[in-house]
């Protein structure tokens, strides 16, 4: 999967560059399968199959002179977690962006909880808080990429249905008084000076849920901006140190939907 810085671009030039990748791949062992623009960012993504990272950018020379600035190694398996159903656009009409919101749960006071109640009686209050999650995961069309034993790591497309999700979710749980669970969010695309697909926004979202306390959603600030865009409402922010960033990072909490 590869990262090309491209501002200004427009999807119709994108589709015209991947259509001249598709007929020299050949040459240089490379087979594309998908790609993703976003405008905003100015940033397309494609995602291919080659022999080593070197014969993905000669095939881009080649094909149009737009040469990646990143690439990293990739499995099928988890494009599909993180991204969705790996497809090739049509046309510009279908081109798409590679920007995620990560999401993670944990569920409050988990092993103490085990403790007080022994293994039965929690794996049925576990059951029951996986069920809520997956049934709101549904409702607001996210995917869950994995279960992390008492929480979950999950990824939306779009940035407003992530918060409402997040909102439902705390919802349902303060109807409880027997499970309580903290959320954290980042955003990123899957390409961004890191090792792993959606590297940074992974660790980030992780860390930022430690931070939260009981009942709370914090978010990076990239997703705080994008939610204000949407009407959604935070708290001022504050500065954390996360574990695993050199820099201090400010995350906000979610107060509530527009």
């Amino acid at each position: 999967m590869d990262r090309h810085e491209a501002p200004g671009s427009t999807a119709e030039e994108t589709a015209k560059n991947h259509v001249a990748d598709l007929e020299v791949a050949g040459q240089f062992g490379v087979e594309f399968f998908s790609y993703w623009h976003d405008s905003r960012q100015g940033v397309v993504i494609c995602f291919a199959r080659a022999p080593e990272a070197a014969a993905v950018t000669q095939a881009h020379q080649a094909a149009h002179g737009d040469v990646p600035g990143e690439i990293i190694e990739v499995s099928e398996s988890e494009v599909v977690r993180f991204l969705g159903k790996v497809h090739d656009p049509a046309d510009a009409g279908e081109v798409t962006s590679a920007f995620r919101t990560i999401c993670f749960t944990d569920l409050v006071g988990s092993t103490a909880l085990l403790d007080r109640l022994g293994q039965s009686e929690y794996m049925v209050l576990l059951t029951e808080h996986d069920l809520i999650i997956r049934r709101a995961l549904i409702r607001w069309q996210g995917r869950e990429v994995k279960h992390t034993g008492d929480g979950f790591m999950v990824v939306f497309e779009d940035v407003d249905k992530a918060l409402g999700w997040s909102l439902d979710v705390r919802e349902s749980f303060e109807q409880r008084s027997d499970l309580t669970v903290r959320q954290g969010m980042a955003a990123g695309e899957p390409v961004d000076h890191d090792d792993d697909i959606f590297g940074a926004a992974v660790t980030m979202a992780n860390r930022i849920c430690s931070a939260a306390g009981p009942e709370q959603i914090y978010v990076s600030d990239v997703v705080r901006d994008l939610g204000v865009e949407q009407g959604y409402r935070f708290a001022g922010g504050k500065t954390e140190m996360l574990k695993g960033f050199s820099e201090p990072a400010t995350i906000y909490e979610l107060l509530g939907a527009p």
